[in-house]
């Protein structure tokens, strides 16, 4: 099997997978920082609050994301004149800014309902032994409900990123080139799909790895007082192993 047309495209392919992060790394920060407090809303008990919430996330959840991403980009331009005269058509009529806000919004909707479930999943023990306390309700929610929602929500919310990051390939077919587009390019010039396919999904199983090695570690820190202490016998056999070795 003839691999030269996989070397020569390494490093376009590399230039893709940059773009792949970046998008991806922006869409998950900015999503995060949106799902909180859509989050927090979804729980009200005022349906003025949580009724709007329930509506972003059923529609963000229950449709596809071409569709999004088509309604974004393309969409947009039947309201040239009112984002015009608010200064933001010069956003919207790049794909690049209409990828990551296509992707912030989805991954947002998705967050917000694992975190929303991460939340109720607190136990009620701990929420009135908090307010027993005196702890007000912003500091109960920074302080107990929070944290503890956020380590509930790891396993569930790394599938999230998992998923955001496949989701990315979709963006190349509004002409940005992240690793499924550059893909695409060299398959139309040199009609070699099965190596340059295979070779784009390599990178992705790397990029994947990284992110499930990188949630596992901070799965692993965040759950360090469950795991289980040395007992006093061992940590003395230790000492005096240590003692002898020097």
């Amino acid at each position: 099997m003839d691999l030269s047309i996989v070397w020569e495209s390494l490093p376009r392919l590399f230039q893709g997978s940059l773009l792949t992060v970046e998008i991806t790394a922006l869409s998950v920060v900015i999503g995060l920082a949106l799902a909180i407090p859509l989050a927090m809303m979804r729980l009200a008990r005022n349906p003025f609050v949580w009724m709007p919430v329930y509506a972003y996330i059923f529609y963000f959840r229950g449709t596809p994301f071409i569709v999004q991403l088509f309604l974004i980009y393309y969409g947009s331009g039947q309201f040239r004149d009112a984002l015009d005269a608010a200064g933001l058509w010069p956003f919207f009529r790049e794909a690049y800014f209409c990828a990551v806000l296509a992707l912030t919004l989805n991954t947002a909707a998705y967050t917000a309902e694992i975190l929303r479930g991460a939340i109720q999943a607190v136990p009620h023990g701990e929420i009135e032994a908090a307010r027993a306390c005196g702890m007000s309700r912003a500091l109960l929610y920074r302080r107990i409900i929070l944290p503890k929602a956020f380590r509930l929500a790891l396993p569930a919310y790394s599938n999230e990123v998992v998923f955001l990051l496949q989701t990315t390939s979709i963006v190349s077919i509004i002409a940005l080139m992240d690793l499924t587009g550059v893909a695409r390019v060299i398959i139309a010039r040199s009609f070699e799909p099965y190596k340059l396919f295979l070779t784009a999904a390599v990178f992705y199983l790397v990029m994947t790895y990284a992110i499930l090695f990188a949630f596992r570690k901070v799965e692993h820190w965040l759950s360090g007082h469950l795991r289980e202490r040395p007992s006093a016998e061992k940590e003395a056999a230790a000492a005096a192993e240590a003692v002898a070795l020097r």
